[in-house]
């Protein structure tokens, strides 16, 4: 393989890396994140979560087991850049079609390698998240921090209609045992698998769908899907997922899904000093008392003091690194989500017990309505 071209990554606050070009020749800006997973690189870079972030990733060797089409989260690679220690231009796993770099170069994904990605991790956790440029093509250091000081912080960022589906579509069997309702904010395929796995019959519906149009479809059950950006600048989501709430169904929110659920009811959400990107966060469920080991990826939470003053809101999960809220509920309806990703792809299967506790919900629910009728009938023949 030919020399790698020299590449710069220059960060909001004018720190500057000197590296090795990877992937498309070119300039990438977003802002600046670690991810500590130790494996499951491509269904990271796929996962629309990430979408408008340049992606550091912590583990030293990126691309050695290639890539396979069949280890996606989306439809393309969703990163806006790519950081890593060691680049590999060879691939040794023979389940692999191709190697990260043509992978890359095929997604139009501009990255850079051959950097002290641990000196770099340092300096985002002392100094929080920022934006940052990288660029193979313009090496110009003072003209890399003019641009990347026009780039938008992600405070105040929506990002999902970037990257959800714009046309509704239906998966699964027609004569599966639960309907369930997902609306996209960008969701991950390992959620909707899950859910099918489950015997659940799903339809996507994009973010804008009104109400009516989700009720035409008389589910059983509301799945709201993780995403990117701030949840708090979906003002017209918010308010279809209060409205989604008081109809009394079964709702599981995952990731913006549960921050966008938080705030629907009230609660207050906040950009973190630095986010969560991992699968190997601890998480405690306050109900049971037991732990799990968690697959994360999220730079926004729900506020604990807004969470205090809501007595429909309990916690039941909290991320025992900071005590952060990882899992909410509502005390008087179906209603629950978690901040991590049950689905977790890479990842533990710690958490896929939610996916059953919502089976749970819409069984309940279904028997409760089908009690309710019996009575009703029964009243009114005496």
């Amino acid at each position: 393989m030919e020399e790698r071209k020299p590449a710069l990554l220059v960060l909001e606050d004018g720190t500057v890396f000197y590296g090795k070009a990877t992937g498309k020749i070119g300039t990438t800006t977003g802002e600046i994140a670690f991810n500590t997973g130790m494996t499951g690189y491509q269904e990271v870079f796929t996962d629309p979560s990430y979408y408008g972030q340049i992606l550091v990733m912590t583990t030293s060797h990126i691309g050695n087991y290639g890539v396979n089409p069949e280890e996606v989260e989306s439809e393309s690679v969703k990163i806006a850049g790519l950081v890593t220690k060691k680049f590999a231009n060879h691939f040794s796993r023979t389940s692999a079609t191709s190697g990260l770099q043509d992978y890359m170069e095929e997604n139009g994904k501009v990255g850079i390698t051959d950097i002290d990605t641990r000196a770099l991790v340092r300096h985002i956790r002392h100094k929080g998240a920022m934006n940052a440029i990288i660029s193979s093509e313009l090496l110009d250091e003072k003209e890399l921090l003019k641009q990347v000081k026009e780039v938008p912080s992600m405070d105040g960022l929506e990002l999902s209609s970037k990257v959800a589906t714009k046309e509704a579509y239906e998966t699964g069997k027609p004569d599966a045992g639960w309907k369930v309702a997902l609306l996209d904010f960008g969701v991950k395929k390992n959620i909707i698998r899950c859910l099918i796995e489950r015997g659940c019959y799903v339809k996507v519906f994009p973010m804008n769908t009104t109400l009516d149009e989700l009720k035409a479809f008389n589910p059983d059950g509301y799945m709201l899907s993780n995403g990117p950006g701030d949840p708090s600048a979906m003002p017209n989501e918010i308010a279809l997922v209060k409205e989604l709430v008081e109809l009394g169904i079964p709702v599981f929110g995952i990731c913006l899904g549960h921050q966008i659920l938080g705030l629907s009811q009230g609660l207050k959400t906040e950009k973190m000093f630095n986010g969560h990107r991992g699968i190997n966060h601890p998480v405690m469920n306050l109900l049971t008392g037991k732990g799990e080991i968690t697959s994360q990826n999220h730079g926004f939470v729900i506020a604990k003091d807004s969470v205090q003053s809501n007595p429909r809101i309990k916690v039941t999960h909290e991320h025992l690194n900071d005590q952060t809220i990882a899992g909410i509920m509502l005390t008087d309806k179906p209603v629950f989500s978690v901040q991590y990703h049950p689905e977790a792809s890479a990842g533990p299967h710690d958490s896929r017990y939610l996916f059953d506790q919502f089976i749970g919900n819409m069984k309940h629910e279904k028997q409760r309505f089908k009690e309710t009728n019996v009575s009703a009938d029964q009243t009114g023949n005496n």
